[in-house]
């Protein structure tokens, strides 16, 4: 038996927010498809009760299986889908007298 690894923090909130569980991820060497299939019925559930799945403390070896598999999770500290990471804003850019139009 290898070490014991910590993969990620769980937490599902309620539709106000709340946390209604909360639970460490975490086992044998690196994640696999099990561990993505736990996260995906946890989303589902979660869902279905008007919440969401939220993680924290993300492992390299799990956020590279998340991208891959493109799961919509959320990741503390990382933007939604849609959303502008921190610092970054949406505007727009200035024109000069060479880009416009004859």
């Amino acid at each position: 038996m290898g070490p014991r690894e910590r993969w990620c923090q769980v937490r599902v909130l309620g539709p106000d927010g709340a946390e209604l569980a909360s639970e460490l991820l975490g086992g044998e060497g690196r994640p696999d498809l099990g561990t993505l299939d736990h996260l995906a019925r946890l989303g589902l559930q979660a869902g279905r009760l008007g919440g969401r799945l939220v993680l924290a403390q993300v492992s390299p070896a799990l956020r590279a299986l998340l991208d891959l598999a493109a799961l919509p999770v959320e990741v503390e500290g990382q933007p939604e889908p849609g959303e502008e990471p921190l610092g970054v804003e949406d505007g727009q850019e200035e024109q000069h007298p060479r880009d416009l139009p004859p």
